[in-house]
């Protein structure tokens, strides 16, 4: 179901963070499930993985993690602020010490001169920490490519905080 790269990719995120004994969270909004479903795919994964959001519509994004209405209102449901309260809001209604979310414009429609299809914003937050951001314009390749990238950012950001979480423990 997936290939090797991200195979790789999700084994590394798993053994960093059951080696620093971290309980990891997701939500989801353009990839609609994909980086739980990843980190599931590899056997022992309920070692390490606590739960996954998956809030596609503004109102689950409100109901499920908290995001703020106004947030939503003034910057937009793919935006900084809200890849930020959704990582914020995992950790609030999981038990996860550490949580990625995303949120973009997959296409082929939805996009603008502003937001245009391609543009996908994460973010990575741990207990105590603020929340990290990474904004990616990957251009319009298409709704797979478009989410398979963003799959694998979210893991790369995931295993960028595992590996520096054992290096400070």
């Amino acid at each position: 179901m997936f290939d090797k790269k991200l195979i790789l990719q999700v084994k590394e995120v798993l053994d960093n963070a059951r080696s620093s004994g971290l309980m990891i969270a997701t939500a989801e909004s353009c990839t609609g499930g994909l980086i739980s479903a990843a980190l599931t795919s590899a056997p022992g994964s309920s070692a390490v993985f606590e739960r996954g959001f998956v809030t596609y519509s503004n109102e689950a994004k409100m109901q499920m993690l908290g995001v703020a209405a106004a947030t939503l209102e003034q910057y937009g449901a793919v935006s900084e602020q809200t890849a930020r309260a959704m990582a914020e809001g995992t950790l609030a209604h999981s038990r996860a010490d550490l949580a990625v979310s995303v949120t973009g414009i997959a296409g082929p429609t939805g996009g603008s001169d502003e937001k245009p299809v391609g543009l996908v914003h994460f973010a990575c937050a741990r207990k105590h920490q603020a929340a990290l951001h990474v904004e990616m314009r990957y251009g319009d390749i298409g709704r797979d490519q478009i989410r398979y990238k963003a799959v694998m950012t979210a893991l790369g950001m995931l295993a960028g905080q595992t590996s520096s979480y054992s290096s400070l423990a």
